[in-house]
């Protein structure tokens, strides 16, 4: 069951709130004496996590299915970029980062209990249902907060956002489980940024539209670079950004900040047209253009010092100077720890 993006938490009654998790969406079935992990897009998941898998077997009664969340905690909350690296093909690396950066699970919705499908069931039920299931729970098995008090959310969409948690869902209590539907709404942290844009990429294999654009933010030392991408544009419009861009094409590379990625063989910069296991074969090559105009775009939060998510571009600012385009713009979250995050799922079903 999906989520559809609203701008602000409802403020009907008949919601459960939930945070919004940073991780890989999964199901749990717990069926004979083993546990299966499987992604959203149907994928297993068991070998990339291990310990999961055994911990998931001990605790979770056969017979159920648990839709929900697999993270990894850093020193400063979920770290995103470690839950990446666990992803990985070989068995000894797996195994080694099983005990370097362990997975947990957060359970948020429950499909099936005893042999019986629940996904009928209102979603205030299944809720009920899932805290009596996971009552003795203990980590890497967590059951995530909820709250019916829209104020408890709207403050939790605040403070949760320095554990690095991703906004706030919105659940209809009566709704059933529909797979693949939008029936319930994430809130999600949103700021603007002005950013320099430094290069393109083409459209799929066209070179007649605009795919996304490369967003620059210059650092304290006065380096600019690669901070993301916005792509979300019209056809139309990215027929019209490809004449915007022209002029900036010519002698782009000449002295372009970034030129120097053209050539480079390893992993150490932050290259926009490199490739990674994360990239699935696409073509992430780009087109320089002179560091010269400036753009206002909205986004979620950051991953270390990138846009987690692609920007949306708002508009452009002919009234801003390229080198006032600084990290030192953006807001930064309060740390939050995730002890605490967990410790409201018992205060808000007291």
């Amino acid at each position: 069951m999906l989520a559809r993006v609203a701008d602000e938490i409802p403020q009907a009654d008949g919601f459960l709130f939930e945070p919004k998790w940073d991780g890989f969406r999964a199901l749990v079935f717990r069926q004979g004496d083993q546990a299966y992990l499987q992604s959203r897009d149907l994928k297993p998941l068991n070998r990339y996590f291990p310990e999961l898998q055994r911990a998931l077997a001990q605790q979770l009664p056969k017979g159920c299915v648990v839709d929900g969340e697999i993270v990894v905690v850093g020193a400063n909350g979920l770290d995103f970029d470690a839950l990446q690296q666990r992803l990985h093909p070989a068995a000894s690396r797996v195994a080694r980062l099983a005990r370097e950066t362990p997975a947990s699970f957060v359970a948020f919705d429950l499909l099936a209990a005893g042999g019986r499908s629940t996904m009928t069931l209102p979603q205030a039920e299944r809720r009920a249902r899932l805290e009596r299931l996971l009552g003795s729970a203990t980590p890497p098995l967590h059951l995530t907060p909820m709250t019916r008090d829209r104020a408890v959310a709207l403050d939790w969409l605040q403070r949760f956002e320095g554990a690095g948690l991703d906004g706030v869902v919105a659940k209809p209590d009566h709704a059933p489980y529909q797979p693949g539907k939008r029936v319930m709404f994430k809130v999600k942290h949103a700021r603007t940024a002005d950013c320099v844009v430094a290069g393109f990429r083409w459209y799929r294999d066209t070179r007649e539209a605009v795919g996304s654009l490369l967003l620059g933010l210059y650092d304290a030392a006065g380096v600019l670079q690669h901070v993301g991408v916005a792509s979300a544009f019209t056809m139309a419009r990215r027929r019209e950004l490809v004449q915007e861009l022209a002029p900036l094409r010519k002698d782009a590379l000449k002295d372009h900040p970034w030129r120097d990625w053209a050539s480079a063989t390893d992993d150490s910069t932050r290259m926009p047209g490199a490739q990674s296991r994360w990239s699935a074969g696409k073509d992430l090559s780009w087109e320089p253009l002179r560091s010269e105009r400036v753009c206002e775009v909205k986004y979620d939060h950051l991953q270390g010092d990138r846009f987690r998510h692609a920007a949306v571009f708002l508009r452009w600012r002919p009234d801003k100077p390229p080198g006032d385009c600084r990290y030192d713009q953006l807001e930064v979250a309060t740390p939050f720890e995730l002890a605490k995050v967990f410790g409201a799922a018992r205060s808000a079903r007291a």
